[in-house]
């Protein structure tokens, strides 16, 4: 029936998603995803701002609860209908939420730690307020949403009591409650006398999941592009910073072109050919984060090199730590997900980590910029190893895990 997608909610019609119920993203939700630029770009500052053990370590419970907050909402906007305004609303709530996150983010480990933790834990506990009677007609359903719900109010716990106490036992509790919500999505959300999730429950749409994947890497890619641009406008006179700006910018464009060939391409079919498509998700939100983590990490890098007047005339320990490290950190995360996908994985992924290992040494003893083109010497390699296998040779197809 033509323009029957502009016709009102019919009331009766259930929350969940059904054969009718559009396969593509909605432009909702890609307006969505624009409170996420603003998160990484503070993650990634912040820990060019202090480079340490200790800051990394806060950087990383950051990015990981910042990241819950999205991969849960793309299953929720996977398992129900998001045409639904009920569903369209949820999601315009926790933006909010996300964007009260973020705005702590430079101070979340200082005197915002209530904001940023009782934004997420207000966003994970209302989301399930929400949930559990909107479905109250499907008492499967309704089960699925309160064990989700049960999950996250145990884990609020540790939130909301890390956000009064000292800055070291704040990264203890909310390490334990970071594991709880990793935990809890990895088990199927078992509740003593409701048991697990069943995997029936658990209705992928590949094009939509996939496809949701795809954009928030993309996201995470405009983190770095963002760190380019406002350096160029900065320092663009000096030669220096002229050279620093292609090397990201190059580097940045090995990191998508490596992300997409092949498997990033072919993740909607690699869930769909999976016999248990819960195996994907107990999978790709984590392969996802390691990928993202080493985006964050790698940006932190251009900040180093494209936003510091003077750079140094040899690279500090921390700076080689940041600038190769973030390329290997995404090249594990890499290989992993080429896994989930082929059921295999190249050796060339685990070899530009050796590699990155192998160069640090002698990074240290040149100028800052030499890590930068070790980096993306590195990457290139990978690039050209993928183009080498894949050239004259039929599509390789996705294979079941």
């Amino acid at each position: 029936m033509p323009f029957a997608h502009l016709q009102p909610d019919n009331p009766r019609r259930p929350l969940t998603r059904s054969a009718s119920t559009t396969r593509r993203v909605p432009l909702l939700e890609l307006f969505f995803d624009l409170v996420y630029v603003v998160a990484l770009a503070l993650i990634s500052r912040g820990l060019a701002e202090e480079i340490s053990w200790y800051q990394a370590g806060q950087a990383l419970i950051l990015l990981a609860a910042v990241w819950w907050t999205w991969a849960i909402t793309a299953l929720i906007t996977d398992l129900y209908d998001p045409e639904r305004t009920e569903i369209k609303a949820l999601v315009l709530a926790v933006m909010f939420g996300v964007l009260l996150m973020a705005s702590a983010i430079p101070k979340a480990f200082g005197d915002r730690g209530l904001t940023f933790a009782g934004a997420y834990v207000a966003i994970h506990l209302g989301r399930g307020l929400f949930i559990i009677p909107a479905v109250r007609d499907d008492p499967e359903i309704q089960r699925r949403a309160a064990r989700v719900f049960c999950w996250f109010a145990l884990s609020a716990v540790p939130w909301l009591g890390g956000a009064f106490v000292s800055e070291d036992l704040r990264m203890a509790l909310w390490l334990l409650a970071l594991g709880l919500d990793y935990l809890g999505l990895r088990l199927s959300y078992p509740v003593p006398g409701l048991g697990r999730v069943p995997a029936a429950l658990f209705r992928l749409t590949a094009e939509h999941l996939a496809e949701r994947y795809q954009q928030f890497y993309t996201i995470a890619l405009g983190d770095a592009i963002l760190v380019i641009g406002m350096a160029y406008t900065t320092h663009h006179s000096e030669f220096e910073d002229a050279v620093a700006l292609l090397l990201a910018f190059a580097t940045t464009l090995l990191l998508w072109r490596i992300y997409v060939h092949k498997a990033g391409e072919l993740l909607p079919m690699a869930i769909k050919i999976t016999r248990v498509p819960i195996r994907f998700l107990n999978t790709s939100p984590y392969t996802h984060l390691v990928m993202v983590a080493g985006v964050v990490a790698t940006a932190a890098g251009f900040e180093l090199v494209l936003h510091t007047d003077t750079l140094p005339a040899r690279t500090p320990p921390t700076w080689a730590a940041i600038m190769l490290g973030g390329p290997a950190l995404f090249l594990v995360g890499r290989a992993l997900f080429e896994r989930e996908v082929f059921n295999r994985m190249s050796w060339s992924r685990p070899g530009g980590v050796v590699a990155l290992l192998a160069v640090a040494p002698a990074v240290l003893v040149l100028p800052a910029l030499s890590a930068s083109l070790a980096a993306l010497l590195v990457l290139a390699a990978v690039a050209l190893d993928d183009l080498r296998r894949s050239r004259n040779r039929p599509p390789e197809a996705p294979m079941p895990p």
